[in-house]
């Protein structure tokens, strides 16, 4: 009956040290505030003139769900691939600020594939898995945590209604350093595929920039663009976003928003 009751009391003793741990975690996480810097190109990026401007990226939605422990600073630029991302010395920006526990969202690929511009085409299997391969290691030098995200899809449906990929080899590569580097990977090129197709053909429009001439003042001359992000779309894909991460970033509870 001793043998039982001295147990009793271990397992009791052991159940509070237990509980004061994950108390005093909490108050760390609480203490110690992170920052999230997000790199890529215009389907993350900030956009102008909110107040008119229909458009937006992602991770300019991303804000909304992050609690306050959680900073979010998007250094994403329109029209930047790896290559010019680091040429204009945008890296160096986001490098010289990481400090420990803190987070970079890694996304480009629209702009790497563009062979007809030599300051931002990158070789998918040589420059830029060595520039991803780079923001990796460096921010893993300052004791951050890189995240790898593939690229959204392109509104690409063809004559048969069928959503046709439009960025090649560059998703696979960004699986391949994601595997190889055990960083962690979001699938946005297979979420958002999955998103298209939901919303179809003709109801993805809503998710882009599609406007008749003069149907909204900031574009008077309409707009068809299947890349970048409406209001809705750019939502969409935060939330997604947020979901893959919950799902396979345990830490991830700690920023954002129960």
């Amino acid at each position: 009956m001793k043998h039982y009751k001295f147990a009793l009391i271990l397992l009791i003793v052991l159940f509070q040290s237990c509980n004061e741990q994950v108390k005093k975690e909490k108050v760390e996480v609480a203490q110690n505030p992170i920052t999230i810097y997000s790199i890529g190109d215009s389907t993350m990026s900030n956009k102008p003139n909110p107040e008119d401007n229909p458009e937006r990226g992602w991770c300019q939605m991303l804000t909304q769900f992050l609690n306050d422990n959680v900073t979010l600073e998007n250094h994403a630029v329109n029209g930047r691939s790896t290559r010019s991302f680091i040429d204009e010395k945008r890296w160096d920006s986001v490098y010289v600020k990481l400090k420990k526990g803190d987070y970079v969202f890694i996304q480009f690929g629209h702009n790497d594939q563009k062979k007809n511009a030599p300051k931002r085409f990158t070789n998918p299997f040589t420059a830029y898995r060595n520039n991803l391969i780079k923001f990796i290691e460096d921010t893993r030098a300052k004791d951050a945590n890189p995240i790898l995200f593939t690229s959204i899809v392109r509104r690409n449906f063809n004559e048969d209604s069928t959503l046709v990929d439009t960025h090649g080899v560059y998703p696979l590569v960004v699986r391949m350093v994601a595997q190889e580097y055990n960083v962690p990977l979001v699938d946005l090129q297979y979420l958002t595929e999955q998103l298209e197709e939901l919303y179809g053909v003709e109801a993805s429009k809503k998710l882009h920039l599609h406007y008749a001439p003069n149907e909204i003042p900031y574009y008077p001359e309409g707009k068809e663009d299947n890349t970048h992000l409406s209001v809705l779309g750019a939502t969409e894909v935060a939330k997604l976003a947020v979901k893959a991460l919950q799902e396979n970033l345990p830490e991830s509870t700690t920023f954002f928003k129960q």
